[in-house]
């Protein structure tokens, strides 16, 4: 379970999801604090993504969205000159439900939301996974399906490292992230593969005109 306080590191351009993992290099003093005292306590971070028009007040506090999700440092590396270099394991989302600004970082008391895959769900997101190993490992004619995607790896770290990893705008990944569970969310995920891959198909199209 998350603790009700978790310090916040906020990015323009990074989502992280359960389940995920995610490398991060930290070099500003504010958050190399919060990594240092996350490293002396439960190592743990919230990751949640900048609103557009971030620019201005990096500084400062710049809007979030509230949706964020947890991660638990798994690896640390401090350099000669004070930076560190982190992996996070994505554990949880979580609501953000008040700032605390007493620290050089941000600190947030948040509420957890936990995802559990019911057993009800679980032949719909297999069959909703062999949609997206479709969509990603196009078939020839005839054949099965090409198991480029490995088959033990189970169906919710498949989902979702496909919905940090793949390359879509980043407010795609957040509204990806902010969906209801897993099923939603890989569903979600195919119709955007879908969009894209068709309106790729109309500009070839239209460029050989």
């Amino acid at each position: 379970m998350l603790p009700a306080t978790i310090p916040l590191f906020p990015l323009p351009s990074v989502v992280l999801f359960p389940n995920v993992c995610l490398p991060l290099h930290v070099f500003e003093p504010r958050y190399r604090e919060m990594v240092a005292d996350a490293l002396d306590g439960d190592r743990m971070i919230g990751m949640v993504l900048l609103r557009p028009g971030w620019e201005g007040e990096y500084e400062r506090q710049p809007p979030i969205y509230n949706v964020g999700c947890a991660g638990l440092i798994t690896h640390a590396e401090r350099t000669d000159d004070g930076r560190y270099n982190i992996v996070l394991r994505g554990l949880h989302k979580f609501h953000v439900r008040e700032e605390d600004h007493s620290r050089a970082y941000r600190l947030a008391t948040i509420e957890p939301i936990l995802e559990p895959l019911a057993e009800r769900d679980r032949p719909i997101i297999r069959e909703e996974r062999r949609r997206l190993e479709t969509l990603l490992v196009p078939q020839p004619a005839g054949r099965g399906v090409d198991h480029t995607m490995p088959p033990s790896m189970p169906d919710e770290e498949l989902v979702n490292a496909l919905a940090q990893y793949l390359d879509l705008e980043i407010v795609e990944k957040q509204a990806l992230l902010e969906r209801d569970g897993l099923v939603q969310r890989c569903r979600s995920l195919i119709e955007l593969l879908e969009m894209k891959m068709l309106t790729a198909h109309h500009s070839w199209g239209a460029g050989r005109h």
